[in-house]
C-alpha cells in the first residue's frame, strides 16, 4: 500500500519457541519441522496468522532473515521490483528454501520504499524523519533492523539516527515503517482503544523472550488492538506496523498461506539445504 528508542538486543538464546509467547494452539494449526520457526493460525483475540522464529537460529549460516526489493539484472540498468511472493521464489538458488515472508514496509506508486531501507549492508532510502500524513508519519515510528550476526532490533526513527551518527549502528538489513505499536510495553500514545476504523495489518515484535513475532491479521482490526496483541498476548516490548489494507500479504506454506498481491520490499525467513 502506498506510503505505508528503543533497541531491543536479542541476545536470549531459546531452545524452541516458548508456547507461552502465544495464544494456545487451535485445531486447525500446522507446525513447522524445525525448533527454530514456526507457523501457526489463531482465533483469539481475533483471527490472525503467526510467524515466530527463535533468534537462536541466527547463530548458524543455516537460517537468514532478509530483505528482498529488486530482480537480479545482470546488466546493472534499471532493475524491476520482485513485486510478488511468485517472483521471488523463483529469484532464490536452488539450495534455499523460503519458510516464510510477508510484506516488509510502506511504498510509493513504483513500490519503492518510502522509508530507511538497507540490502546486505548498502543503504536503498535514507532515513526518513519528515512530518506528513498517513500512518507511516503517526509518529513515533520506527525501524526493524538487524546487524550481520543476526542481532534483531527495533528502534524509533529518532533514536536511530542517534545511533547511526554515531557508529554505534551498522545495519545489514534495515526497513523503516510506522507507526510503532509498542513502545517500551505501551501502547502508541495516539492510538484511540473506541476507534471505529478497522483494517486488516500486519507487523512485527521483538518480544521478552527472545523471539521475533510475524502477525498478519486475518479479519480487519484496529491500531489498539492490533498493538494489545503485540504487548499483551505476545509480550513484547516493541512492535512495528508493516503496512495494512490491500498490502499486507503473507506467505506461509506450512499453513497454506500464499497471497497473491504485488509489494514494495519483502522481509522472509531463508533456509540453506545442505
Amino acid at each position: 500500500m502506498p506510503s505505508s528508542a528503543i533497541v531491543l538486543p536479542f541476545t536470549i538464546a531459546l531452545l524452541a519457541l516458548s508456547v507461552s509467547a502465544c495464544q494456545p494452539l487451535t485445531s486447525n494449526t500446522k507446525h513447522s519441522d524445525t525448533e527454530n520457526w514456526s507457523c501457526q493460525s489463531q482465533d483469539s483475540p481475533f483471527t490472525y496468522s503467526i510467524c515466530s522464529v527463535n533468534t537462536d537460529a541466527f547463530n548458524n549460516e543455516r537460517y537468514s532473515l532478509q530483505l528482498f526489493w529488486q530482480q537480479a539484472n545482470t546488466s546493472g540498468n534499471n532493475p524491476q521490483p520482485l513485486l510478488t511472493f511468485d517472483n521471488l521464489l523463483t529469484s532464490l538458488p536452488a539450495n534455499q528454501t523460503l519458510n516464510f515472508a510477508m510484506n516488509a514496509g510502506m511504498y510509493n506508486g513504483s513500490f519503492a520504499p518510502i522509508g530507511y531501507t538497507v540490502i546486505k549492508g548498502k543503504e536503498v532510502r535514507a532515513l526518513n524523519l519528515n512530518e506528513g500524513g498517513g500512518n507511516f508519519h503517526l509518529l513515533p515510528n520506527g525501524v526493524m533492523w538487524w546487524d550481520k550476526s543476526g542481532n534483531v532490533q527495533i528502534t524509533e526513527s529518532n533514536a536511530l539516527y542517534e545511533q547511526l551518527k554515531n557508529d554505534a549502528a551498522q545495519p545489514w538489513y534495515a526497513t523503516q515503517s510506522g507507526p510503532m505499536l509498542v513502545i517500551n510495553d505501551e501502547i502508541h500514545p495516539q492510538f484511540n482503544p473506541d476507534s471505529s476504523s478497522i483494517k486488516f495489518r500486519n507487523g512485527v515484535g521483538v518480544c521478552s523472550d527472545g523471539s521475533i513475532q510475524f502477525v498478519n491479521s486475518d479479519e480487519p482490526v484496529t491500531f489498539y488492538q492490533f498493538a494489545s496483541l503485540f504487548k499483551d498476548d505476545l509480550s513484547c516490548p516493541n512492535a512495528l506496523f508493516l503496512d495494512g489494507g490491500i498490502a499486507s500479504a503473507l506467505y506461509a506454506p506450512s499453513i497454506d498461506k500464499h497471497d497473491k498481491k504485488e509489494m514494495g520490499v519483502m522481509i522472509g525467513m531463508v533456509e540453506n539445504q545442505e
